[in-house]
């Protein structure tokens, strides 16, 4: 019996991964601070979500909206509410869900004398998530996302609406068409 469990152990262990990093899992879409999600961004709240979409498709979505002409597009993009004037900014972000795979380790170990690793391109594996973050300031470059800020449900549900646009968008005329 001993011998059964210790062999069910190592079987266990030999052909788990074991988890370095691991990308956060957002189902719709959190607002939180952009510094604590990626290290290289502003220190203010932010509205995160997964983007499902190609590279640069909120680039353009954003552009053909806006008419911006592919001018300063990613950054203090204009856009009113109830009168008031306010802007954002998006990044877009990759993190990575990356893992440390045992058991080709283990059967190069055992198979290779003096030879080349058979399942050297398997020892780790690495996924990629990219994520849109979107910042938001008013016209005195206060953080609109923040918790204390007095139109952030505004500010929110607009930045929501445009994220449901956005998704629900597949060819990037039909914003200027629904106009």
């Amino acid at each position: 019996m001993k011998h059964t469990l210790l062999l069910l152990m190592a079987i266990f262990l030999l052909s788990s991964c074991i988890p370095l990093r691991i990308a956060p899992t957002i189902k719709e879409d959190k607002i939180k601070l952009a510094k604590r999600f990626k290290r290289s961004l502003p220190k203010q709240y932010a509205l995160i979500f997964k983007d499902p979409k190609d590279a640069d498709d909120f680039y353009y979505f954003v552009n053909e909206k806006y008419k911006l002409n592919h001018e300063a597009v990613e950054d203090n993009v204009p856009f009113n509410i109830d009168g008031k004037e306010f802007s954002f900014s998006f990044y877009e972000v990759e993190r990575v869900t990356s893992t440390i795979n045992l058991l080709p380790m283990f059967i190069d170990a055992a198979i290779s004398d003096n030879s080349d690793p058979i399942f050297e391109d398997l020892y780790a594996s690495r996924k990629g998530h990219w994520y849109l973050v979107l910042t938001a300031r008013d016209a005195k470059m206060e953080d609109s996302l923040h918790p204390e800020y007095k139109d952030r449900d505004l500010v929110i549900k607009h930045l929501r609406d445009l994220r449901i646009e956005y998704l629900n968008t597949h060819n990037y005329l039909e914003t200027a068409l629904k106009k």
